[in-house]
């Protein structure tokens, strides 16, 4: 069996937000599905439930957003890390053909699942043809 090694990469300065909060921005690995009635967005973020993530659609811009609180544990410091905690953040472009009014979203152990619904005029229909 393959594996994949999975890297996290880090943002470089999230696009025209300011971030009040300090510390690693993630860039999210999504993972996108389209069919003829919807868009899925399979996004994960590791440590993120639904308390602490964001998601904000303005002027056809879709932001996710996603915060993780490193884990302390009592009476010990830590001494060396291989896996960086940091927040989430990405954000894409939708076309007028998703109808933002329905989008719905859920988040089941840090995968972050979006569902885009398209617009009824987008729709692909198929014209039955008869025989004369």
């Amino acid at each position: 069996m393959a594996t994949k090694d999975i890297e996290k990469r880090e943002a470089q300065s999230p696009s025209e937000t300011e971030r009040t909060r300090s510390g690693r921005v993630y860039i999210p690995s999504v993972d996108i599905y389209d069919s003829k009635d919807a868009v899925l967005l399979v996004a994960d973020m590791p440590g993120v439930n639904e308390e602490n993530v964001d998601i904000t659609l303005e002027k056809n811009v879709l932001t996710i957003s996603g915060t993780v609180d490193p884990v302390a544990f009592e009476g010990y410091r830590l001494a060396y890390s291989e896996y960086g905690v940091g927040d989430y953040q990405r954000s894409f472009t939708i076309s007028d053909e998703i109808d933002g009014d329905r989008i719905e979203a859920a988040v089941k152990n840090g995968v972050l699942r979006l569902t885009l619904p398209k617009t009824e005029k987008v729709k692909v229909k198929k014209i039955i043809v008869r025989a004369e």
